[in-house]
């Protein structure tokens, strides 16, 4: 099927001062899903999905336990989710999600990142008709008819399942992101997901040379760089 995509999960840094910052972007997200969806792992399926994510990563149990006192109420900061859309060097595109509690702040911060990369920022919808918004289940297994048959069985809209050196991979609408992940849970027994996230894949990638490319690696090192931003995606095929 070719429905390829770029594993979003984060390394651990090697310094201190990139940890505080993989730190600080799960603080947000466990935030954001808590405030929306409750404090409760066990009745919030997005929020003990974004908290084993941030485990697995080793993010600290202190940086857990104060994002979700925070969503509780015990915390003034509000966070809210921004994206911003445009064109890089060399003609590709990117996507840019944010979490923010300051919006004014972030699109200068971000527009600053397209304007020194000699890039152009648009408006919601300029390159994201480009991309697929959807929800990714990477695992352990070499059966991919089962794990159709399972999702089917749960009425989940499927896009697609791959099997490759002995990890399957499901695609599935970004709205179907919860149902989908508990019929997989549900179905096989002490699942364990490599990735399991909503990411925008491009319909096609493109290479960027030359000085396009050394554009391109600064406008992603600006961006990387700003506390607000959660994840970039783009259609550049990177070495």
């Amino acid at each position: 099927m070719g429905r390829a995509f770029q594993n979003r999960k984060e390394s651990m840094a090697k310094t201190s001062d990139m940890k505080a910052k993989v730190y600080s972007r799960y603080g947000r997200e466990i935030y954001v899903c808590a405030k929306s969806g409750g404090t409760d792992p066990s009745a919030n399926l997005a929020l003990r999905s974004m908290i084993e994510r941030a485990k697995k990563d080793q993010v600290p149990s202190h940086v857990i336990e104060k994002a979700l006192d925070k969503a509780s109420g015990a915390g003034g900061e509000d966070f809210a989710p921004a994206r911003y859309e445009g064109y890089g060097p060399g003609g590709s595109m990117a996507i840019i999600e944010c979490l923010t509690d300051n919006p004014n702040r972030t699109f200068g911060d971000v527009r600053v990142a397209f304007t020194k990369t000699k890039c152009k920022i648009g408006t919601q919808g300029t390159v994201a008709h480009m991309f697929d918004h959807a929800a990714i289940f990477r695992f352990a297994g070499d059966d991919e008819d089962a794990v159709l048959e399972a999702l089917m069985e749960a009425d989940v809209d499927v896009t697609d399942v791959e099997c490759e050196d002995g990890m399957i991979t499901v695609f599935t609408p970004n709205t179907e992101f919860a149902k989908a992940r508990q019929a997989l849970t549900e179905a096989f027994d002490g699942i364990d997901f490599e990735v399991e996230e909503i990411q925008f894949i491009p319909h096609a990638y493109t290479t960027v040379e030359g000085d396009d490319r050394e554009l391109f690696d600064k406008f992603l090192a600006m961006l990387n760089d700003l506390d607000d931003v959660q994840n970039v995606y783009h259609n550049v095929e990177l070495d």
